[in-house]
């Protein structure tokens, strides 16, 4: 029987990426995002339909869900894949952007989970993969939003795995490093407070480290190719990073004692000691 695939966030970057490569393998893919409309390449796929969906709208998501088991009949793999990140000084991220934030990132992942296990479990079975991030395990200055989202997301997924295990229902947790893709222009919302010399000095070195990371990052194929393995395994894995940068950040971070490790960071990010 052929296996049915639904992806948050598939207008583009990783989830984009995920759309064709299981496609290319047999798949049906529901790829949802919030215009639709807009995409013309994924609409063109065979075994590929297009959904309108926003994981932060509960209607949103009961339509798609509704909609994606009467076209295919069946859903085999969730892949959580929508988010964002607000990057930049705290302080002046206001309760709005906090909350869209943890809305998006977290919220919206746990409705869409809560949403599939009923139709899990009637199927006796299937697959939730979160799309997390190696700063669901480090941190790294200027991004204390997005990883308070990101460590949700990850105790989340690994309590849940626990529930769900009896069910035949697995949960992956997918950690990717830096990324080779419109994510830091399209999905970040960058914090700034320009009246304070101090904050426009991190933030400005701040920035331009991470862009020279980034073109060290993963293509986003490589992330959908992980993601795919992540789906298809029988094995008990729970985490999956990235090959490259977010299994060297992680292997450092785990074998570097805790001063020290904050102090190469803060260095690297600011040119001087914590």
């Amino acid at each position: 029987m052929q296996k049915t695939v639904l992806i948050t966030g598939s207008s583009s970057g990783i989830g984009k990426a995920t759309v064709k490569y299981f496609q290319e393998r047999g798949w049906n893919v529901a790829a949802t995002m919030r215009q639709p409309d807009k995409e013309q390449e994924l609409r063109a796929l065979p075994n590929v339909k297009l959904y309108t969906l926003d994981v932060t709208n509960n209607e949103s998501i009961d339509n798609a869900l509704q909609q994606v088991t009467t076209d295919f009949g069946r859903i085999d793999v969730l892949v959580n894949n929508a988010g964002y990140a607000a990057i930049g000084i705290f302080e002046a991220a206001d309760r709005d952007i906090i909350q869209r934030q943890f809305n998006t990132n977290v919220f919206g992942l746990m409705a869409m989970s809560k949403a599939i296990l009923p139709i899990f479990r009637k199927n006796k079975g299937g697959t939730i993969v979160n799309v997390a991030s190696v700063g669901g395990r480090l941190c790294f200055p200027l991004y204390s939003l997005y990883h308070a989202t990101k460590w949700a997301v990850d105790g989340f997924s690994e309590s849940l795995q626990y529930e769900l295990k009896p069910f035949n229902i697995k949960v992956r947790i997918i950690e990717p490093g830096l990324i080779k893709t419109d994510f830091y222009s399209r999905s970040q919302q960058v914090l700034a407070m320009n009246e304070e010399p101090e904050y426009e000095q991190l933030l400005s070195k701040g920035e331009k480290t991470i862009s020279n990371f980034t073109q060290m990052g993963s293509n986003p194929e490589t992330v959908a190719k992980c993601i795919y393995k992540a789906a298809i395994s029988t094995s008990g894995k729970l985490r999956y990073p990235i090959a490259g940068g977010a299994r060297l950040f992680l292997l450092m971070r785990w074998i570097t004692p805790d001063r020290l490790f904050r102090t190469f960071v803060q260095k690297v990010y600011f040119g001087r000691k914590a």
